[in-house]
């Protein structure tokens, strides 16, 4: 399939971060209206190129510092649903929020989701988002049937696991290197309410956390927890665990049940400034973990949930990330393999609780199995955390990447800023066999990214 010729949209020159607004980069950005003026920015005999969606990568996957940055969320069409199959097909402009604003109400939603709702399907692909349902449905790639990819040549392939497979699978978790997604086909999930029936469990420490996740795996298809980074000795990754499934008609309360696929609006408070840098330090996390604990103490077990509530709490939150005042953060999310995630938990937890650096947002999760080449998750447990860019920071993230790397572990590029190629390499075995697809779909290297000139990707 190939695409008509037409000219390239003029470009802006702008300052461009991704979401924990850690790196800068300057770029020219171009957004195309159609795929046709796409093709003809891939295409143009220039400067490297990287795709954007909604900027919400954490560090420098969606940057191409003093290269072009192509902005695809005004191909944004839903193109076509059959409610029967829940196939689902669009462009990859799409944002996940716009999918659950248009079929939540009809009875469906997405089969997988990051912690915000603000991210293109495009993006997520590339990055092959996982959700608080790995342990039972993998990632976002286990729900997509194809995609159309467009290639350096401005050629368009449809990819799958039968068609063009090595491109399907370099391009899910390859970070926008492949090539330019521009539509593809989802299989959405279909559900009887906008609620979920489960659980919220207090866990003392971190061996009670791992108890309740192994305890409640084949009950819940959905499982997160908010973890204490700052707690010390017996309480040692002290955790809240929310747990559970879409709920099902019989098990909603009449009120609810009147209205199932629909939820009361929430109030969106805003973060209107960047807050100054010395507002999270050690104490005021300290607190604020103290806080989250103590106001779990009463909740009862069973609980339901509503969707915003229980899958995106800081979207809630408009600009959450200018908490983290100018500078900026970093978010650090590692995982381990089975038989190491217990230790690897705590011997992390410890390092962050002795330097004093603890994360103001933690979460914990399990993963199940996974395919793709650059795809981050694998069987065991993850761990995601924030920290202001702070003198030393640096260099503290580069002594648990050592951590992480000695057991096993690996690091997920979306939120990726700052790991070294050396490490990259050592985390991520199928790097070879990435690189032989890379080169096929792209010999000149034309698609670039910040991040990848960084890691070495294609070196």
């Amino acid at each position: 399939m190939t695409t008509t010729t037409n000219s390239a949209p003029n470009p802006r020159h702008a300052l461009l971060t991704g979401w924990g607004r850690y790196p800068l980069s300057e770029s020219d950005v171009y957004r195309p209206d159609r795929i046709a003026e796409l093709a003809a920015v891939v295409t143009a005999n220039t400067s490297s190129l990287i795709a954007r969606g909604a900027g919400r990568a954490y560090g420098d996957a969606a940057l191409n510092d003093q290269n072009r940055v192509v902005d695809l969320t005004r191909l944004n069409r839903i193109l076509a649903f059959d409610a029967t199959s829940g196939l689902l097909r669009c462009e990859a402009g799409v944002t996940i929020a716009e999918l659950i604003d248009v079929f939540l109400p009809r009875g469906f939603f997405p089969p997988v989701t990051p912690g915000t709702r603000f991210v293109t399907l495009g993006g997520s692909v590339a990055a092959d988002v996982h959700g608080k349902n790995h342990h039972r449905d993998s990632s976002l790639a286990a729900h997509v049937t194809w995609f159309d990819l467009m290639i350096a040549s401005g050629e368009v392939l449809r990819c799958s696991r039968e068609e063009n497979a090595a491109f399907f699978w370099a391009t899910v978790g390859g970070m926008g290197l492949t090539g330019v997604i521009l539509e593809l086909e989802l299989r959405m999930r279909r559900v009887e309410s906008a609620y979920l029936d489960g659980e919220s469990i207090r866990a003392r420490n971190i061996d009670a956390a791992i108890e309740a996740f192994e305890r409640t795996d084949a009950q819940y298809g959905y499982s997160v927890a908010w973890i204490d980074c700052n707690s010390g000795k017996s309480a040692l990754g002290r955790s809240v665990l929310n747990v559970g499934n879409f709920a099902t008609l019989e098990r909603l309360p009449p009120n609810l049940a009147q209205n199932p696929l629909s939820t009361m609006p929430k109030l969106s408070p805003i973060v209107p400034f960047d807050l100054p840098g010395f507002t999270l330090n050690s104490l005021s996390i300290r607190a604020f973990n103290a806080v989250i604990w103590a106001f779990n103490r009463d909740r009862a077990a069973h609980t339901i949930f509503d969707w915003e509530s229980f899958f995106y709490p800081l979207d809630s939150i408009r600009n959450w990330n200018r908490i983290y005042g100018r500078r900026g953060f970093v978010q650090y999310q590692c995982v381990w393999p089975p038989d190491e995630s217990r230790a690897g938990l705590v011997e992390v937890l410890e390092a962050i609780s002795r330097s004093g650096r603890g994360s103001f947002l933690a979460v914990l999760k399990k993963f199940g199995a996974q395919d793709g080449l650059l795809s981050f998750p694998m069987p065991g447990y993850t761990l995601a955390l924030d920290f202001p860019v702070t003198d030393g920071l640096l260099e503290f993230l580069d002594t648990l990447d050592a951590m992480v790397l000695k057991r096993g572990g690996r690091v997920y590029l979306a939120k990726d800023a700052r790991m070294s190629a050396e490490t990259f390499r050592a985390m991520y075995p199928n790097l070879n066999r990435w690189q032989t697809a890379k080169t096929l779909a792209d010999p000149g290297n034309r698609f670039s990214s910040s991040l990848s000139r960084r890691l070495g990707m294609t070196e």
